[in-house]
């Protein structure tokens, strides 16, 4: 999945730990929020982080208070229409439980149900559903159909996957990274959101494609320096590269690129990847496991490239063994699975912000 992620400015943000009682101080950040979510890289590291600690707190009342929907219902009598072009697991479950737990109803509206630009145009397509419906949230191929829908949109849009971007994912990641960094600090007390990310360095080792573009839109910014290896042939653009640095400067964080895993993971206390054959690259498969040899996350991978000694392993899913081995995705150091269920209450958050009583 090659391409040019969007752009966006810099900023700084705070927060509670993900451990604490008290309410989390991101009501001003999210006040001001962009009304489509396309990319991390058209928010700011503000309001980034604003939507990482609502997703903190939506989790605390829902798993720890019982909270078992919002009081508020901030989406009652609204409905949001799911497009779906590709299939989904993570992002599907996480999206309907989400709209439900808002009180609102999800229209879901698979590539059987509805194609996109095949039948009728993107632009005609986006003015009648937007015209029905109280948001979008659309998980489509090409960078430029999502680009259009939100153009000719009424309501808000929000990305759920397109070829050049995910932003939920990666608010998850961050999420995931706050909860098990911020539980390792003196006393498990956890700790600010800037505060435990400032200084972490997270190691990519895989293909180049919409996972670690959104990563580079939004980890530098917030403070978290990144070290992006990918085989020679598969180079992360330049545009991409160089929005990255800029924020990574900004933010005192580093940005680096290689094509050797082992200095990649220098350092690393992150080490993450991802399907090295996305949808779409299936007949690419045989030449694309050749050229992704050695690319294979191993702790013999972390021990000679000497990552940090509590490296942690993060994947967005589904898994294939040849991009992580059994010793590592079902190790303790693996948080793939409480990365997965951080999809849910990012989503939440996003859905509550650009679809609840805040964009209305």
């Amino acid at each position: 999945m090659h391409g040019v992620v969007a752009g966006g400015g810099g900023g700084g943000g705070t927060g509670s730990g993900t451990g604490s009682s008290k309410r989390l101080k991101h009501g001003g950040a999210l006040a001001g929020l962009p009304r489509d979510m396309i990319s991390l890289g058209d928010y700011s590291a503000e309001q980034i982080m604003g939507l990482v600690e609502s997703a903190a707190e939506f989790k605390r009342k829902a798993k720890h208070e019982g909270q078992a929907f919002h009081p508020e219902q901030p989406l009652k009598g609204k409905t949001i229409a799911m497009l779906f072009s590709k299939r989904s697991t993570r992002t599907r479950v996480a999206s309907e439980t989400s709209i439900a737990y808002l009180g609102g109803h999800a229209l879901f509206l698979g590539k059987d149900d509805i194609q996109l630009g095949v039948n009728e145009s993107l632009r005609d397509s986006a003015q009648v559903i937007s015209s029905m419906v109280d948001g979008i949230f659309a998980r489509v191929g090409a960078h430029s159909e999502i680009t259009e829908l939100a153009a000719h949109s009424s309501v808000p849009v929000v990305n759920a996957l397109c070829d050049e971007n995910h932003p939920t994912q990666i608010l998850a990641d961050l999420l995931t990274i706050w909860e098990v960094f911020g539980a390792r600090r003196p006393g498990g007390g956890g700790g600010g959101l800037r505060e435990v990310l400032r200084g972490l360095r997270v190691a990519w080792v895989g293909d180049a494609n919409n996972i670690v573009y959104e990563m580079l839109a939004a980890l530098p910014k917030c403070g978290l320096s990144m070290s992006v290896c990918t085989p020679a042939k598969y180079p992360v653009p330049e545009p991409v590269r160089q929005r990255a640095a800029a924020d990574a400067q900004a933010a005192g964080a580093e940005v680096g690129f290689c094509s050797d895993p082992l200095q990649a993971v220098r350092g690393a206390d992150v080490i993450v990847t991802d399907t090295w054959v996305s949808m779409g690259f299936e007949a690419e498969k045989a030449q694309r496991l050749r050229d992704f040899a050695g690319f294979q996350v191993s702790d013999e991978m972390a021990a000679r490239g000497g990552a940090s000694k509590d490296w942690v392993f993060m994947h967005c899913l589904p898994r294939k063994p040849e991009e992580v081995t059994d010793d590592v995705f079902y190790s303790d150091r693996s948080v793939v699975f409480q990365e997965a269920e951080n999809r849910k209450w990012t989503i939440l958050a996003t859905f509550d912000a650009l679809f609840g009583k805040r964009s209305s």
